[in-house]
């Protein structure tokens, strides 16, 4: 194997790792992964988005509220659906 070969390799491997590295929310949005976001106690979900911080940075910012005490806990699945359906991620809430 030539040098030219073994340094393609090993920038190859290393984007490979640092790919699997990735955060849960870079991955769910990014590369069809799927994240669990578990709220505190007593929190009711109101609203969910996305805020890109960087050219592969992202973060999941959560509205909530106090749950009122006539309310139970719920659990809620937010899903892409992609042009092609290749890479479509999912996010999971759940109040507890």
């Amino acid at each position: 194997m030539n040098i030219n070969m073994k340094t393609t390799l090993k920038l190859t491997t290393l984007i490979a790792i640092l790919s699997l590295t990735a955060c849960d929310n870079t991955m769910a949005k990014k590369f069809g992964g799927k994240m669990t976001v578990e709220l505190e106690k007593d929190q009711k979900l109101v609203n969910v988005s996305w805020k890109s911080s960087g050219k592969d940075a992202s973060s999941l910012w959560l509205l909530t509220r106090v749950r009122k005490s006539d309310e139970q806990p719920e659990t809620y699945k937010y899903t892409e659906k992609s042009t092609f359906g290749v890479l479509e991620g999912a996010v999971t809430i759940v109040e507890k």
